[in-house]
């Protein structure tokens, strides 16, 4: 099955239009001939932002062998690493052995919670860190993180790098809109670290936020990408860069399989940021309050797409989390043998609409939740002096996608996707102008496949 064939697969009929759907295939060359128009826009922009060891355990396929826990959900940010000290990510809850297990955990660490940060790293550094191998899957206990270093040449594994704290951040952005959200942290830049979370079987949702300035057309992650989701069910969020190029080219955000988010300024003015992707699926919060990679408890502001694709991440684990809820599916993850693609698997209880039903519930099902969820802020809060771009009325969809998602997205999605209020169908032009998007996006990832190989590591800059 090519890229195209499979995509068509998990996302037939979500983003087409029936009225256009005849026509798809003869309008391939004007696809191309749109991606090169968009592709102009990148002429002249610039970024913005700039232990405990044990022996490893076998992997189970996502359920646990009773309902003694709770509904919850795993996500994977893949970035520079992640402070483990910090109380953003402490929690009194301790992860089941199943859990563990099913995750692939190979090694647990007690991190030291008294004391400074580089107190506490130094009365772990020999019995954790110095530890840690490129193999290892580490548990820190007492956190929400489960970590691991596939790429290797870092001093220390996966902890955040002194100088950086790009993924704690970007983990911090995942939390804030699911506070139960379980962690797969994977350290790297590559396919191979796109990979370790992708073909875990208990990963629900993967979110990268890197990629070449200005989205150059250069082959990416999108080999490990569509693995994750087409081959392995599951959900892929990527950042769009932070210059206003198109989203279509970009290997993070690109790829038909993806979920490409751009960036708005949600609080105050509601409208896109001048240096944010264009022509994305969506946009969600550009700057937010973050966790310190260096401290225990300290926060700063930050922006760019980078944090707006994993509070996105957030959110549809906040969703699926609920379902799962709903249906008694104690389980995670789609690739699981016996979740047969399913992101929620259950039935319906009684007094929900479809009581007695399958749930069923699959990528291209979220995806098309959120799509019809998300909205265009008005143009009359549009502040000139803000450093925003406002919403156009015309094809609004080329500078944010289907539009805006944020926290009030969750409430409609959940109740379309439980049956309870069903939303309503996005305006033609909207569905249109997507169709058009998800033609170009079909025919570039098909025409230009990557020929990377899975185990090459790339070299890419951060989006921040």
């Amino acid at each position: 099955m090519d890229a195209l064939d499979a995509t068509d697969l998990i996302l037939g009929g979500v983003l087409v239009v029936d009225d256009v759907r005849h026509a798809r295939r003869s309008r391939w060359l004007g696809a191309l001939l749109m991606v090169a128009l968009l592709a102009g826009l990148v002429v002249g922009a610039t970024a913005l932002l700039g232990g405990n060891d044990g022996a490893p355990q076998a992997v189970v396929d996502g359920q646990p062998p009773s309902s003694d826990w709770r509904p919850y959900s795993v996500v994977a940010p893949i970035d520079t690493g992640i402070n483990v000290y910090h109380d953003h990510f402490r929690t009194e809850e301790v992860y089941p052995e199943w859990l563990l297990n099913g995750l692939g955990v190979t090694k647990t660490c007690e991190p030291t919670f008294e004391g400074s940060w580089q107190e506490r790293y130094e009365a772990d550094k020999e019995v954790c860190w110095d530890t840690i191998t490129t193999s290892d899957i580490v548990y820190f206990k007492g956190t929400k993180i489960i970590g691991t270093s596939p790429d290797g040449g870092t001093d220390i594994h996966i902890l955040d790098d002194p100088s950086d704290g790009h993924g704690t951040a970007v983990t911090g952005a995942v939390l804030d809109a699911n506070p139960h959200a379980v962690i797969f942290f994977v350290e790297g830049f590559s396919t191979e670290a796109v990979l370790a979370a992708g073909n875990q079987p208990l990963v629900d949702i993967v979110t990268t936020s890197f990629g070449a300035i200005g989205s150059l057309p250069v082959p990416g992650i999108e080999t490990g990408t569509h693995q994750t989701v087409v081959v392995n069910n599951k959900i892929h969020t990527g950042a769009a860069d932070n210059t206003p190029s198109p989203a279509v080219q970009d290997a993070t955000a690109g790829p038909p399989w993806s979920i490409g988010i751009a960036g708005y300024a949600e609080e105050g003015d509601d409208q896109k940021e001048t240096m944010s992707g264009s022509y994305p699926d969506i946009a969600a919060d550009w700057t937010q309050v973050l966790p310190n990679h260096d401290d225990v408890d300290g926060y700063h502001e930050t922006s760019g797409t980078s944090f707006a694709t994993p509070r996105t991440a957030g959110i549809l684990s906040f969703v699926l989390e609920h379902l799962r809820g709903e249906v008694g599916d104690m389980g995670s993850g789609a690739s699981s043998e016996n979740r047969s693609g399913l992101l929620v698997d259950g039935v319906w209880p009684e007094g929900n609409p479809n009581a007695g039903s399958e749930a069923g519930i699959t990528n291209a099902v979220v995806r098309n939740a959120l799509n019809l969820s998300a909205w265009y802020p008005s143009f009359s809060t549009w502040d000139p002096s803000a450093g925003t771009m406002p919403i156009s009325p015309v094809a609004p969809c080329t500078q944010v996608g289907w539009g805006v998602v944020n926290m009030s997205n969750i409430q409609p999605m959940i109740e379309h996707l439980n049956g309870t209020q069903t939303m309503p169908d996005r305006p033609g032009d909207v569905e249109l102008c997507m169709q058009i998007n998800q033609e170009a996006r079909e025919a570039y990832w098909n025409v230009y496949p990557s020929e990377e190989s899975p185990g090459q590591t790339l070299v890419m800059a951060s989006r921040d």
